[in-house]
């Protein structure tokens, strides 16, 4: 790679642009990039034009020999690309108002990635990255693809299983958040630390270890959990309800941030309820943060990422991205919590499917760390979730409206019965226009 390194990130004209051109700049001496190619749709022209622009200016500013292109042609970027990064939103931040705002209309939870919201995302992201997967096959064979499009494991596991294309890795901002909640409760550097993360997407359990083999994960979890413990950091857009410290500590090991919803479900949904009647969905809170950083954006003078970006949720996916590319290409060995295939470091899950788990990042992509078996009470929870996945993205691929259904009725997070199947219902009308896989059907 002489020439140097070609990256292409689908979805370029999304806020979180800044972040990850920031985090290339600050490792150009080790990533050597040439060429950084920003692809979007005709829908999301305007805003890859006014992000695409503040990037040239921070490359400039950076003055490092890279040149930053912007197009509408995904296929024209894709040729000869060493890595491609995807980011994007099928149906824009319209199509995540629904997914919140339809299930909350029937008084059941309305979550991104969580619930009927989650499963519709899905139905609606799996076909477009599958199109992509087929490109890369022909136009860049050799690069990998570094997937942080939610749900994150869904769509990793899709390429892998119906993509049939390997060299994949899917990425969420969760665990970061996870590593820099437990360092500052241990006031321990996080290199000081071993995490060590097993589960799926959203839905992962951790320990935690010193450099003597010294496990603090109880530590860490009265550090957190308990009653007079300061209240948890959590991502920006999970309200932070207190987990019940009785039921965390006999886990034994650290829940995530999204395990709201399921320790907690109806205190959950009674806070989404109440913030839907306020101040909306949290799909419509994200719109009015984004037109604003926009309008920041905009400055012809903002040459630097700013502040007002950890505000949109999801800081740190861009800059992890930019490390997973970094210690492929450089061999690095990396420790990172990122999504792979199974290969039996989880023997609760099937082999072949996408985990979220510690893994070493090296030239041959993510070697997850074996985590074994988990106890009952993650178990039950992890397996039923898996099998949720399973038919949820079995339903994108067919547009199976039976698979689908039962995909819903086995989420705990959907009541079953008539409900499930009148939420499903409208969810399909109001993504129509995304969803072709299910309308031929569903109209015969």
């Amino acid at each position: 790679m002489s020439k140097g390194v070609k990256i292409v990130t689908i979805g370029g004209g999304s806020s979180y642009t800044p972040e990850l051109v920031e985090g290339f700049i600050k490792r150009f001496d080790e990533l050597p990039i040439r060429e950084l190619w920003l692809v979007d749709i005709e829908a999301g022209r305007e805003k890859l034009e006014i992000v695409g622009a503040m990037a040239k200016r921070m490359v400039k500013a950076a003055g490092i020999d890279c040149e930053v292109h912007l197009t509408l042609d995904r296929r024209e970027a894709l040729k000869d690309a060493d890595f491609v990064t995807t980011q994007f939103r099928v149906g824009l931040l319209d199509a995540r108002i629904k997914d919140e705002s339809i299930p909350l209309s029937h008084g059941i939870i309305g979550q991104e990635t969580n619930g009927a919201g989650g499963m519709f995302k899905a139905f609606r992201t799996i076909p477009v990255i599958l199109g992509i997967v087929e490109d890369m096959k022909e136009l860049c064979p050799n690069a990998w693809l570094i997937n942080f499009t939610n749900p994150a494991g869904m769509v990793t596991e899709a390429v892998l299983r119906y993509g049939k294309w390997d060299k994949v890795i899917g990425l969420c901002n969760v665990p970061i958040g996870a590593i820099k909640s437990a360092s500052d409760v241990l006031k321990k550097p996080e290199e000081d630390l071993f995490f060590k993360f097993a589960g799926i997407n959203h839905l992962h359990w951790h320990r935690i270890f010193d450099k003597d083999g010294t496990e603090l994960t109880e530590q860490v979890i009265d550090g957190l959990y308990a009653p007079d413990a300061n209240p948890e950091k959590v991502v920006e857009n999970i309200k932070n309800m207190r987990f019940l410290y009785e039921q965390v500590r006999n886990l034994k090991m650290l829940p995530c941030p999204y395990h709201r919803y399921y320790y907690m479900t109806d205190n959950m949904l009674e806070e989404e309820l109440e913030a839907f009647k306020t101040e909306g969905s949290r799909g419509q809170v994200v719109k009015r943060l984004e037109e604003s950083l926009f309008e920041l954006y905009k400055d012809p003078n903002l040459d630097h990422k700013p502040e007002e970006l950890a505000k949109r949720g999801g800081a740190h996916y861009s800059d992890a991205a930019c490390e997973i590319i970094n210690s492929i290409y450089n061999n690095k060995g990396t420790m990172m919590v990122v999504s792979t295939r199974n290969n039996g470091a989880i023997d609760d899950v099937p082999y072949d499917s996408a985990i979220e788990i510690t893994s070493v990042i090296r030239a041959h992509g993510a070697e997850p760390v074996n985590f074994g078996k988990f106890p009952p009470a993650q178990r039950g929870l992890l397996q039923v979730m898996k099998a949720m996945e399973e038919l949820t993205i079995e339903a994108a691929v067919t547009g199976n409206y039976d698979t689908a259904l039962q995909a819903f009725t086995l989420n705990p997070l959907v009541p079953s019965g008539d409900i499930a199947q009148t939420v499903l219902d409208e969810l399909l009308e109001a993504h129509k226009e995304h969803l072709p896989q299910f309308f031929t059907k569903v109209e015969a």
